[in-house]
């Protein structure tokens, strides 16, 4: 009995199956926009995203001067952005943005391609492209919308994406001087610095850039000693008079001590 049962939803299951599939692939092939366009948006409003995008793929290019066209581009871009698509999200979000210039959802979507660049931004340590198209495109809805409410939020993504690039900058001056490669080191950091004058870590960027200064002239050729224990001295000095209380300023008194000795002595030598 219990097999005549089992055998039974077996075969009732197998039956359903493709009569519930056959709706969706008979809208699918059947060649007729409208019910396919129909069906798109019922899939998109129950949440079926991809089912949704399947249906618009085949019919937007038919759409051109409908007054339908802009409800269906700017839920295309949501199936993109809804089935984490966010590469192709961004592309469609900014192109109704640029296209339906008086849409009440222009603004929405020009956030939204900010948005899902924001989310294709990896951690630190990876290349940061993405970061940087994020943060150029939250910048440049800042300044298409500058009274939008979305605008202090922006703002803080962008803060956060910015922090993001400051820290890959840092890993690699760290990965430099890790590597014994000072000259490198001295130079990420340098530009660091140039680009975030206001990142939190310039008290520690100053400092490895005195120690590593230090470690390059320990390491030269004598005739490029003087001159590179010269600049370390200078950053030394640097150092100790923006942060005169620093954890880092007895260490950075001692660099420049035995930076002012070696260079007198090596200046001794080259003399005689």
């Amino acid at each position: 009995m219990r097999k005549t049962t089992g055998w039974l939803l077996f075969s009732l299951a197998l039956f359903l199956a493709p009569s519930c599939k056959s709706s969706f692939e008979k809208t699918r092939t059947s060649g007729n926009a409208e019910l396919i366009l129909s069906k798109a948006f019922e899939h998109y409003e129950k949440e079926n995203y991809q089912r949704a995008l399947t249906l618009f793929d085949l019919v937007l290019n038919t759409l051109r001067g409908d007054a339908r066209a802009e409800k269906a581009y700017y839920q295309y871009a949501y199936c993109h952005y809804n089935t984490k698509q966010y590469l192709l999200a961004a592309y469609y979000f900014k192109t109704f943005s640029n296209t339906f210039t008086n849409s009440e959802f222009r603004e929405e979507a020009a956030y939204m391609s900010a948005f899902a660049n924001y989310q294709m931004s990896p951690a630190f340590r990876l290349d940061q492209g993405n970061t940087a198209t994020a943060i150029d495109e939250f910048q440049l809805f800042v300044n298409l919308f500058p009274k939008s409410p979305r605008v202090e939020g922006c703002n803080k993504l962008i803060d956060e994406l910015r922090r993001k690039q400051e820290q890959k900058a840092f890993g690699e001056g760290r990965l430099y001087y890790d590597l014994r490669q000072y000259q490198s080191s001295v130079i990420s950091f340098d530009n660091l610095l140039r680009d975030y004058p206001e990142s939190p870590d310039v008290e520690r960027v100053r400092f490895l850039i005195a120690k590593s200064s230090y470690l390059l002239s320990e390491n030269s050729v004598i005739e490029k000693k003087t001159d590179r224990y010269a600049q370390t001295v200078v950053r030394c000095d640097d150092f100790i008079e923006k942060y005169p209380d620093s954890r880092y300023a007895e260490e950075i008194n001692d660099i420049k001590k035995e930076s002012e000795k070696a260079r007198t002595f090596v200046r001794k030598r080259l003399k005689s």
